[in-house]
């Protein structure tokens, strides 16, 4: 609820229900406000929306058993799905992704900019330092260890078509144009459109959490579309998906941390790379986001994520400095414009030429960025209240973009530099959880960069279990954003034994192929979220 100067709550827009609506429009099983807290037969206290949170739990046991049991089975299916979805459907998820770009710059230049999440007299909640690593570290924090040296290794190394440089412009043949080009293609799937997904949902949530006075949850965007019956089944089936996608996503990403934490280890210690490592991993890091989950986001996130940001700033200027520095500083700039250049070719949804880039990276990109944002919007939007709109769109759009060029500009152009310059194939050859500690044993202090690679992994880790569960505990609470600490620290538990689960099940490959698959209703969801926004921004008052 928005907040005045002196604490008061600001008065319900027109059209919505007042604050303490939502609680009289649901049935006895929604859950929303400290006084309906109950505490159950173990001596612990829930506060939980009952269908949501059955119904959620009930499918997500349901998947890890099936997945366990029959995992030859069930992974053509997903990956069926997958590849349905992607051969078919890859010029929705470049459309849509298209539109989330566009409005958030429109809303930047334009007066609805001057709205204030929170309403005229809401004060930031975190300094800008905290927020900016929150943003960054919840929102792709793993996937840029991850990536940040194998995608463009792989894209210089068999290009966008599988055969050529040149449809979009490159010259075949030429050594610069096709490292141009790679990172081009490379940013573009982390640079704008991404974070569009991102700003879309978490300006929604936002703003009809914090000044509309509903719930927290993604059933609130539909209320310009659906009104009461957000209360109702259509409002459930909603945060139902939106768990399941928070899930299935968050599990997808500790696999990848499991998988590149312990090559790491491997590389660096000699301790074997096998599942029981990538087991032990995951209940360790489990067991210390668990310590940060109890110790709440301002504690607990906000302190992991400044520490990982610090680590990773640290980490990212020794790339610099210590690697290729001239090719780095260029190319920044290079990178940066052929990235802007190649920006609308990139970015077409029709007509494409180039079907296996298309398919095989941008399309299944796309759909787990939009999978995603059920948890990196809410979480974004959690931590967002009492900045302006303008201000929102800026910080959560353009600045993780350029940290992004930044990032993949380093690790990347130094990985391509020691395979064309240098002649070392290491990098190219290794496995993908490994290319990023191959590309520093090229680098002095290999031990100690690897180290700290290690544990950036296990942070971000950390941070991504931890604003996970805070997001999920907020749906299944009914939008509430301080329900009970059990129930976090229920969420965290179960974030890490799905991973184990499905880890150990063989089921890594089925769940990421069904992550793909939530991204094709929320690509919906989020294209109702754009006419809610604008909707809801036209009844604001603006500072």
């Amino acid at each position: 609820m928005a907040q005045d100067a002196n604490n008061q709550p600001d008065a319900p827009q027109e059209g919505i229900p007042a604050p303490e609506g939502p609680a009289n429009l649901i049935d006895t099983d929604y859950v929303i406000g400290q006084d309906n807290i109950q505490t159950n037969k173990f001596g612990l206290n829930v506060d939980l929306h009952g269908k949501v949170f059955s119904v959620s739990s009930l499918l997500i046991l349901f998947f890890v058993i099936i997945t366990l049991a029959l995992p030859d089975q069930m992974g053509p299916i997903f990956n069926g799905a997958k590849s349905f979805l992607t051969d078919n459907l890859s010029w929705l998820f470049l459309f849509a992704a298209n539109i989330f770009v566009l409005l958030s710059v429109v809303l930047i230049f334009t007066p609805l900019g001057r709205v204030r999440i929170g309403g005229l007299h809401a004060k930031p909640d975190f300094s800008y330092a905290g927020w900016f690593a929150m943003l960054f570290a919840a929102g792709m924090g793993i996937g840029l260890m991850f990536y940040g040296v194998s995608e463009p290794i792989t894209h210089y190394g068999t290009s966008v078509t599988g055969d050529s440089w040149a449809p979009l412009g490159g010259a075949q043949g030429d050594q610069a144009a096709s490292q141009s080009l790679a990172m081009a293609s490379t940013i573009f799937h982390w640079g704008l459109h991404p974070w569009g997904i991102y700003a879309v949902v978490a300006l929604s949530l936002a703003l009809f959490s914090f000044n509309k006075g509903l719930p927290l949850t993604m059933r609130s965007i539909f209320y310009p579309i659906l009104g009461e019956r957000i209360w109702g089944w259509p409002g459930h089936v909603i945060d139902i998906l939106a768990v399941l996608a928070t899930l299935f996503g968050l599990a997808t990403s500790l696999g990848f941390g499991a998988s590149q934490a312990s090559a790491g280890l491997n590389f660096l210690f000699g301790i074997p790379n096998t599942d029981v490592t990538m087991v032990l991993l995951i209940i360790g890091i489990t067991l210390i986001a668990l310590m940060s989950v109890m110790l709440g986001v301002d504690k607990g996130v906000q302190r992991l994520s400044q520490i990982n940001m610090a680590l990773a700033f640290l980490l990212l200027l020794f790339v610099i400095f210590v690697g290729p520095t001239l090719l780095i500083a260029t190319g920044f700039v290079e990178n940066l414009g052929s990235y802007l250049k190649n920006l609308p070719a990139l970015s077409n949804p029709f007509g494409r030429e180039d079907s296996d880039f298309v398919h095989g990276w941008t399309a299944f990109y796309w759909a787990w960025w939009i999978s995603w944002s059920p948890f990196v919007g809410m979480f974004i939007a959690r931590v967002s209240r009492g900045r302006t709109v303008r201000e929102f769109l800026i910080a959560v759009l353009l600045v993780p973009t350029i940290v992004s060029v930044l990032w993949m500009t380093a690790f990347g152009d130094t990985a391509i530099d020691q395979l064309v310059s240098q002649g070392y194939e290491g990098v190219k050859n290794a496995d993908l959880p490994l290319q990023l500690f191959t590309m520093l044993s090229q680098l002095p202090l290999t031990s100690i960069t690897s180290f700290v690679g290690i544990v950036l992994v296990m942070v971000f880790f950390i941070t991504s279990s931890d604003s996970g569960s805070l997001v999920i505990d907020s749906i299944t609470a009914g939008g509430k954003v301080d329900a009970p600490t059990p129930q976090r620290v229920f969420w965290a538990l179960i974030e890490g034994a799905i991973a184990i689960a499905l880890l150990l099940g063989g089921g890594l490959g089925a769940l990421q192929a069904a992550v793909i698959t939530t991204g094709l209703p929320f690509t919906i969801v989020l294209l109702a979220a754009c006419y809610a926004i604008i909707q809801g921004l036209r009844s604001e008052p603006r500072g």
